[in-house]
């Protein structure tokens, strides 16, 4: 006899739980959908990458690669100094993931690459490349930034860099410490700083004792602060008998034994936790002399203009990562019967935020091209690179941290949440105006370059002159920078160099962009129509133009 089955009634439906309002993930998505970055590409003579370029932006916006960046910060770098067996080895570890984003870098020519490419406009294509695949995320960029602004420094030995460079410029990723001319590719690193000087590396006491073969040094004393401590090589600031002086340290000698670099501790840093920055200590560490004694810091003055560049690069990335994502939300997200896009005061938001980082993108592309061609011999170009690259690393940086921090507010309380990775970019974006020298020191550096040579600054004047008539902001902007020039002094620095970067930026702007941006970026940088947070763009600007151009669809 069948069994009875009691009837039973429909559960209700755990409404609490149904997820409306909420944004769908913005990956999949294309990093170098960005028009500003595109034409300036294409202006700066590297419009034979832009194939590459798009690639590379795809895979930068891939679930994957967005998920590799999030595991490389979440699993951060373990530091271990001795083996099991009590051997002292003094090696860091990495998550796979960082691996993973240091290997596309590197096949990408993200490090040294551009130095062996002889083709026009090759370092602004590197500049473009790191302008998409930082949107995966930034502490891996510290080891390649330092990789490409080793080789022109190792270039003031010859000997050193026909042995090191051609493995610093491969495009083949190898990590694991063994002799280096046994890799197929290399990375560089840098030792500089010291805990009684920072900045001031002139006060160094890392000691230089030179040995009885010509050229070799052994080195004595205690980094303060040396990132990415796996690199192959090392460029490192030491006294020697004829002064402050450059050597090359590699973390594993010719014969295959480990040099000393011993490795006291980790640095447990606001941001940028994927990358290792540690203190190393010498002791008789077997060092190679990189340029004449007592030179030192003329020797390694070309790999800060590259850092800085690289600098402003990462700064004007997390500008526009952070835009995408604001645009991504706000798009997608209602409130008070409209979506936030629609939203008038929402929309000023996002389109001042658009103003900046399309003023950003554009100077770092034009830093890159300037690079590019004082690499290859033209002078007014390396005279313009000589101040203009200082002033973009002062301005660009210091406008990171309000950036980041103002998209992360388009989220709301979900921006504040890890879970979006917004707090990890804005915990990165201040590192960006204190490496490679703080706002004081590239604002002070700024007033040497004037002082000490007519040329930068009668570059910087040349390049203004392009816009000259375009714009009648413009062209007093340009005459209260030439009558403060006049009366520069140490205590103005800041000052100065910020009118000289808004000055330059509206330059490029009024000369490259549409109109309606760079109408709304004179009005309020230069005309003073402007509030002081973002947001405050005055009623004549056009957000839907602005809006269109930075965020497609965004209208």
């Amino acid at each position: 006899m069948a069994q009875t089955l009691a009837h039973t009634p429909p559960q209700p439906r755990n409404v609490t739980h149904d997820v409306t309002n909420q944004p769908p993930p913005l990956t999949p998505y294309d990093a170098s959908e960005d028009t500003a970055l595109l034409e300036g590409l294409r202006r700066e003579s590297a419009g034979w990458a832009e194939e590459d370029v798009r690639r590379l932006g795809r895979a930068a916006g891939s679930a994957e690669a967005q998920e590799w960046g999030e595991l490389a910060n979440r699993h951060e770098p373990e530091l271990r100094t001795h083996d099991r067996y009590g051997n002292r080895i003094d090696e860091v570890e990495f998550h796979p993931s960082w691996h993973r984003l240091m290997g596309v870098a590197v096949a990408e020519g993200l490090a040294g690459a551009p130095w062996a490419d002889d083709r026009p406009g090759a370092h602004v294509a590197r500049t473009a490349g790191g302008l998409v695949w930082g949107h995966t995320e930034a502490g891996h960029g510290c080891p390649t930034s330092m990789t490409y602004a080793a080789v022109p420094a190792l270039r003031a030995q010859p000997e050193l860099a026909a042995v090191y460079e051609p493995l610093l410029t491969s495009r083949v990723y190898e990590p694991g410490l063994r002799v280096p001319t046994e890799k197929r590719g290399l990375l560089a690193g840098m030792g500089m700083t010291e805990k009684q000087g920072g900045s001031d590396v002139r006060t160094n006491t890392t000691a230089a004792t030179p040995t009885a073969e010509p050229g070799v040094y052994t080195l004595r004393g205690h980094k303060w602060f040396t990132s990415a401590p796996m690199c192959d090589v090392f460029l490192v600031l030491a006294q020697a008998p004829g002064g402050l002086s450059c050597f090359l340290v590699p973390r594993v000698l010719p014969d295959g034994s480990r040099n000393v670099f011993r490795i006291q501790r980790l640095k447990d840093k606001l941001g940028n936790r994927s990358n290792a920055s540690s203190e190393p200590e010498f002791d008789e560490t077997v060092a190679w002399l990189v340029g004449p004694e007592g030179r030192g810091v003329r020797t390694i003055i070309e790999m800060v203009n590259c850092t800085r560049l690289d600098c402003v690069m990462m700064s004007a990335t997390l500008m526009r990562k952070t835009l995408v994502e604001a645009g991504h939300h706000v798009r997608q997200r209602s409130a008070f019967g409209a979506r936030l896009l629609e939203q008038p005061l929402m929309r000023n938001v996002l389109a001042d935020l658009a103003l900046e980082s399309e003023a950003a993108t554009t100077l770092t592309l034009r830093l890159a091209g300037a690079a590019d061609r004082a690499v290859r011999g033209d002078d007014a170009e390396s005279a313009f690179r000589r101040i203009a690259t200082a002033v973009g690393k002062y301005w660009v940086t210091k406008r990171g941290p309000a950036f980041t921090a103002e998209a992360l507010e388009c989220l709301g309380g979900n921006g504040y949440v890890e879970d979006s990775g917004m707090p990890r970019h804005y915990r990165e974006a201040p590192l960006l105006s204190i490496w490679e020298g703080s706002g004081n020191v590239n604002a002070l550096d700024v007033l040497r370059a004037l002082s000490r040579d007519p040329g930068p600054a009668e570059a910087l004047f040349a390049e203004l002159a392009l816009a000259r008539g375009a714009d009648a902001r413009l062209d007093a902007a340009v005459s209260r920078l030439k009558s403060t020039l006049s009366e520069a002094t140490e205590t103005g620095a800041r000052r100065l160099v910020e009118q000289m970067a808004l000055t330059l930026q509206a330059s490029l702007l009024i000369r490259h962009a549409p109109p309606a941006v760079a109408d709304a970026f004179c009005a309020t940088r230069l005309g003073g129509d402007w509030g002081h947070a973002f947001g405050t763009l005055p009623d004549s600007a056009d957000l839907g133009a602005i809006l269109s151009r930075a965020l497609p669809d965004g209208d």
